[in-house]
């Protein structure tokens, strides 16, 4: 007796070679090369491209080789366990599991890291790989609609035959595309909730506090999904005020209110510099003194008590030397997936930032980083504080900075809901060209509040800046 023909369902998961995968003659929609070559990407760049293939929803089941979701699906649960990945360790980990065989052997997986050279064409890959998976899916539904078309029609009449098809295909649009309309309703319900929270609290922060007095009235805090841009001329102190504006939000002042984890990403200073910098600031003790050698009891008690609370502090330093905006957005993901009380991420700076093309124009790629920075924001509901150069035309003009200085792209501007411009003050003589015992912190742009100027006191021995006072 003939073998039962195999139905296009069971026919997408056959192993490749076991079975001839054709309907009226024609092979399903697979692309081999691509398959292996995002495989390969995974290898060479696992927390940028696994992070990609997760946030777009790629299942195990998209690739069309059984021995390739396998590979994938064990890539992933290794890379989210232990946040690394190889061919070595996937290779122990496949055979751990008694699947290396299963999947071609230790010589599939080194052909694996021999496919490409960089993940330039990652995106290309996983668009393959999706597209495919998803005509395979309207194939198989198709097939199944057209066999059930010739059978009895259920209770419910034609009607529910309809819909239950039409239920199918959207499934397989939802996919497809992210489903990123809600209605009115909902909008309307989180502003009356927003309005009733600020009539409640009658003129307390609606966001986190900065730790500045001044700053807080003007702004109500550092609100979710905002991109906020601190923007000065070199050596003006934006790492400083950056850094104790994150320890304001890890570590609050206010009793009663509990810290908010702070991603810190360091393009320009090591992340033990960053901490050393963190802890003689909060312990108020002199970095000079400290290089030197002349610390005293009391100022070494300090340090200690200050080390001890920033070690508890929800701090995460990135100090990667080159990295791209959409390696930010992985890394990103992955610490707030693992962390739910994340609530500020701190980019030093953006001009240090890589373009994901780097034979585009650089004000291309500041504009794309821009855009990134915000979708950022929007995608993980937080603020977003990105350190920025200004141009010299200040300095040349003598006069204090404003948004059109913003360095290398007017997108900047446009992007940002916040600009904070930190600048000499207004009587300070010409040779003032690093942060001194003031600055003026100027908000140039507030998308939903008032702009202004307002004082900050910066005490250059410990380089930390306070409130002002007189």
């Amino acid at each position: 007796m003939p073998a039962r023909p195999l139905t296009v369902e069971e026919s997408v998961n056959q192993p490749v070679g076991t079975t001839s995968l054709s309907l009226a003659g024609r092979a399903l929609p697979q692309s081999p090369e691509s398959e292996k070559g995002l495989l390969a990407c995974c290898l060479l760049d696992p927390s940028e491209i696994i992070s990609r293939c997760l946030a777009q929803k790629l299942p195990a089941a998209a690739f069309y080789s059984p021995a390739n979701q396998a590979i994938f699906e064990v890539a992933v649960e290794v890379f989210e366990t232990h946040s690394m990945l190889d061919a070595k360790i996937l290779a122990e980990e496949l055979n751990n599991r008694g699947r290396l065989q299963e999947v071609g052997g230790p010589l599939y997986i080194a052909d694996l890291t021999s496919q490409i050279e960089t993940t330039a064409h990652a995106n290309y890959f996983i668009d393959q790989v999706r597209d495919k998976y998803l005509l395979r899916r309207l194939i198989s539904t198709a097939t199944n609609t057209v066999q059930r078309c010739f059978e009895p029609i259920q209770d419910g009449g034609i009607e529910i035959f309809v819909d239950d098809i039409e239920k199918e295909i959207f499934a397989i649009s939802d996919d497809r595309i992210a489903d990123t309309s809600q209605p009115v309703s909902k909008s309307v319900d989180d502003a009356v909730n927003l309005v009733k929270k600020l009539i409640d609290g009658r003129g307390e922060l609606s966001g986190l506090s900065s730790g500045f007095v001044d700053l807080d009235k003007l702004t109500f805090g550092l609100h979710p999904q905002e991109m906020i841009v601190l923007a000065a001329r070199p050596s003006m102190g934006k790492t400083s005020l950056g850094l104790n504006i994150a320890e304001a939000v890890a570590l609050p002042r206010k009793a009663g209110r509990s810290g908010s984890g702070v991603m810190f990403f360091s393009l320009e200073m090591s992340a033990e510099q960053l901490a050393m910098r963190l802890l003689t600031s909060r312990a108020r003790v002199s970095s000079q003194r400290l290089r030197e050698g002349f610390v005293n009891k009391e100022e070494q008690q300090r340090l200690a008590s200050s080390a001890k609370e920033l070690k508890d502090a929800k701090i995460w330093i990135d100090d990667s030397g080159q990295i791209t905006i959409n390696q930010i957005r992985a890394k990103a993901r992955r610490l707030f997936s693992r962390n739910s009380d994340m609530g500020l991420i701190v980019i030093d700076y953006l001009q240090l930032v890589t373009g994901t093309d780097p034979k585009m124009p650089r004000e291309q790629q500041i504009a794309e980083i821009s855009r990134g920075i915000k979708s950022l924001a929007k995608e993980l509901a937080v603020p977003v504080i990105v350190l920025s150069q200004l141009n010299r035309d200040s300095e040349k003009e003598k006069r204090q900075p404003k948004l059109s200085d913003l360095r290398e792209s007017g997108s900047i501007e446009q992007d940002a809901d916040v600009v904070l411009i930190l600048a000499r003050p207004k009587d300070a003589t010409d040779d003032f060209s690093v942060a001194a015992d003031k600055a003026d912190l100027i908000v140039a742009k507030q998308r939903n509040g008032p702009v202004g100027e307002i004082k900050l006191t910066f005490l250059r021995d410990i380089t930390r800046f306070e409130n002002y006072t007189e």
